[in-house]
């Protein structure tokens, strides 16, 4: 079996397992190892054991060595430039007026990559930041978002409890915490009272957890029924759960008294829970039992569905009118407007076809409003007419604001009425009228 030993970057933190070969490490050594990023010193969490080769799910790397003398001086170095490194990256940051926050600057043991860890809202277009910082060190430069709660785990603090936090202390991984824990453990909702240094909820939450899944099982719910052994019946109006405790309310008359019980000395009935929507005031049987409405339950649904159905033939009745109407409108003319359901109708106007829908010229003779106008094609005054000469040489009208030699109109309305005018048809065509 391999031999292998745990070694960790960071104070806390993942451990990664490394073949020790025939050494024997014990927990607080510094090696030197190969990782991802580079060559990296780490500290041994874990001291050398024998594991089988089923257990390694992926392929284990040897130690480099044991860290020497120098190795540690280098690494105090790296150190020292860090926070050299840090001052000048924000002030980086300020000349290129990018709105993030730095977090912390980080050297490989080789000093062949520079790590910036970095948080901020949304994505940031850190291009020109790493083109200044990259002609600064000389080396590469690699900028890493990463989110609140790992914020916390560098920078550290105090927690409400009084103690420094867990993730900078014991806490290897980030377990998913939610609301849920907090109403099983029973605790107040108030994001204040359950929120952490980093504005999530507390990762100690997670802690007893599994312990008040255990003793919730048997624990009943506030309202529901307790019989004692003595076969006295009651509601449970309290409950403590570490303690495995009930109080129940028992009416005796016209008084109440609370009781309190384990809970191994009661058995409970779940309490029916009514639904929303129903009455205030139970319907019950002469038996006294809840009536089951299934049959008005059921005639309510079918009346939902009955009243669905009226609406959608009601709205398709509406379009078939719709339809019908717009039919008939391109036989008489009536121009139908349809606004948010509703029909305008217009009348006195009548709609232009289409190019598609008009007719041949030939087959608009028949019009019974309009007499034969056969007669009009030797009307000497309707040949050429764009080429009458007058029209070739026609000056620009000017303004005409005011006309002296033309009356008011309203003078004009005393004007006897016209003579009939059927002596006019002897009159001869005019060859100059203008068009």
């Amino acid at each position: 079996m391999p031999r292998v030993v745990g070694v960790r970057f960071r104070s806390v933190g993942k451990s990664y397992y490394y073949l020790s070969g025939d050494e024997d490490l014990f927990v607080g050594k510094k090696v030197i190892v190969d990782t991802a990023k580079g060559m990296e010193i780490g500290i041994v969490s874990v001291p050398t054991i024998e594991i089988p080769d089923e257990k390694l799910h992926e392929p284990v790397r040897p130690l480099r060595r044991v860290a020497t003398s120098e190795d540690l001086e280098n690494d105090a170095e790296n150190r020292k430039r860090e926070k050299e490194a840090f001052a000048i990256c924000r002030q980086k940051i300020i000349e290129n007026e990018l709105e993030m926050k730095l977090i912390e600057a980080e050297y490989t043991f080789d000093r062949r990559k520079l790590l910036f860890y970095f948080t901020a809202e949304g994505r940031v277009d850190f291009r020109q930041l790493v083109k200044d910082l990259a002609s600064v060190f000389r080396t590469r430069i690699e900028l890493r978002q990463i989110g609140v709660r790992d914020e916390t785990r560098v920078l550290g603090g105090i927690g409400g409890c009084g103690r420094e936090l867990c993730c900078k202390t014991y806490l290897f991984d980030f377990a998913p915490v939610s609301i849920k824990m907090a109403k099983e453990q029973n605790l107040s909702l108030n994001p204040a009272k359950i929120s952490g240094v980093c504005g999530r909820l507390m990762c100690c939450l997670t802690n007893e957890q599994e312990t008040y899944e255990y003793l919730n099982k048997k624990m009943p719910s506030r309202g529901d029924k307790a019989i004692t052994k003595k076969g006295e019946e009651g509601t449970v109006s309290s409950v403590n759960v570490l303690r495995q405790k009930v109080g129940v309310i028992f009416e005796i008359g016209d008084s109440r008294e609370i009781r309190e019980y384990n809970v191994d000395d009661l058995t409970f009935e779940k309490r029916q829970r009514r639904r929303k929507g129903k009455d205030e005031e139970d319907e019950r049987n002469p038996a006294g039992e809840r009536r089951r409405d299934g049959d008005a339950a059921a005639g309510g649904k079918e009346q939902e569905r009955g009243r669905e159905r009226r609406d959608r033939s009601a709205i398709a009745q509406k379009l078939l009118e719709a339809g019908r109407a717009d039919a008939e409108a391109k036989e008489t003319g009536l121009v139908l407007r349809h606004s948010s359901g509703s029909t305008e109708q217009r009348r006195g106007s009548k709609r232009r076809p289409a190019r598609g829908e008009r007719g041949e010229r030939g087959d608009r003779r028949d019009r019974p409003d309009r007499p034969d106008r056969q007669d009009r094609q030797d009307r000497p005054d309707r040949q050429n007419r764009m080429e009458h000469p007058d029209r070739q040489d026609r000056p620009d009208r000017p303004d005409r604001p005011d006309r002296p030699d033309r009356p008011d109109r309203s003078e004009r309305q005393d004007r006897p009425e016209r003579s009939d005018r059927q002596d006019r048809q002897d009159r001869p065509e005019r060859s100059d009228r203008p068009d």
